[in-house]
């Protein structure tokens, strides 16, 4: 009896499963399904298959959009983004579990409260901030401020891991003569790696993802995002979705893939947070 009402709630979760799988993928099988269609099929019926397979809406979309440079200005500010948000976090990480005194606490919670500010309430001066520097309209501009707005929670993502390391190890290194700096990028760093994919993976599908903030601060053709690109497709008077569909389908693919790759490291990286933390 035990064993069958067992039975019946698993069948019952992977209909769930199911339902909500064919919710989140509905979505993607339209854009590809219309990717492929003319203009005058899509605005008769978005719904349906494809009349004639027009591949060449591919080809108009990389030429239209200057899909290369949009590409690699994206692949540009993801690595950079990523690369910096990830050091400087597992490094502010160590210094204030190591160096566990009154201003490192108060910085940590200062961290921590910045979490819950929202984007929108400091995206004007954030902007103004960016102009007096210098910075917009410039890839590295846009890679500072991801830099500000990813630390907090990748800080408070470390934070918990690196607490759970025992400090022994590094005691030992330091007794052996090894620098501050020797300790934490031969021993403690690869102790990280579990977080350190989780941190990497979030960051780098949001930022790839993100429009909201290329849009405001790249501000040239030259500079933008695919993201940035695929919306100069759409005007008060134009939608141009033989060409912007194609668009997304190539800028979803290598998130898709990366995703794909990095799934089994993510869960584990959140699964050993949460057990280290």
């Amino acid at each position: 009896m035990i064993g069958r009402r067992a039975r019946k709630r698993l069948i019952a979760a992977e209909g769930m499963l199911l339902v909500v799988s064919v919710a989140f993928l509905y979505p993607l099988a339209l854009a590809l399904m219309n990717s492929l269609k003319t203009m005058n099929d899509i605005l008769m019926n978005m719904g349906s298959l494809p009349r004639e397979y027009v591949w060449s809406n591919y080809e108009t979309a990389w030429n239209v959009l200057n899909f290369p440079r949009a590409l690699l200005n994206s692949l540009l500010i993801d690595v950079f983004s990523v690369l910096g948000v990830t050091l400087i976090s597992a490094m502010c990480a160590y210094q204030i579990v190591r160096r566990s005194g009154r201003f490192n606490r108060a910085m940590f919670g200062l961290f921590v409260a910045s979490m819950v500010i929202p984007f929108h309430a400091i995206m004007i001066p954030l902007v103004q901030v960016l102009r007096e520097l210098g910075m917009i309209n410039s890839l590295h501009g846009i890679v500072f401020a991801y830099w500000g707005l990813s630390l907090a929670f990748a800080i408070f993502l470390y934070h918990g891991f690196v607490k759970a390391l025992p400090y022994e190890i590094e005691e030992a290194a330091l007794i052996d003569g090894a620098s501050v700096y020797s300790v934490f990028f031969r021993i403690v760093l690869p102790l990280l790696k579990p977080i350190t994919v989780t941190v990497v993976i979030i960051n780098a599908l949001w930022i790839w993802n993100d429009f909201l903030l290329p849009m405001i601060v790249l501000q040239g053709p030259d500079n933008r995002t695919i993201q940035v690109a695929i919306n100069t497709m759409f005007g008060q008077y134009m939608k141009r979705w033989d060409v912007a569909l194609p668009g997304i389908v190539m800028s979803l693919a290598p998130s898709v893939l990366f995703f794909l790759l990095m799934q089994r490291q993510i869960v584990e990286g959140i699964s050993s947070g949460g057990i280290k933390g």
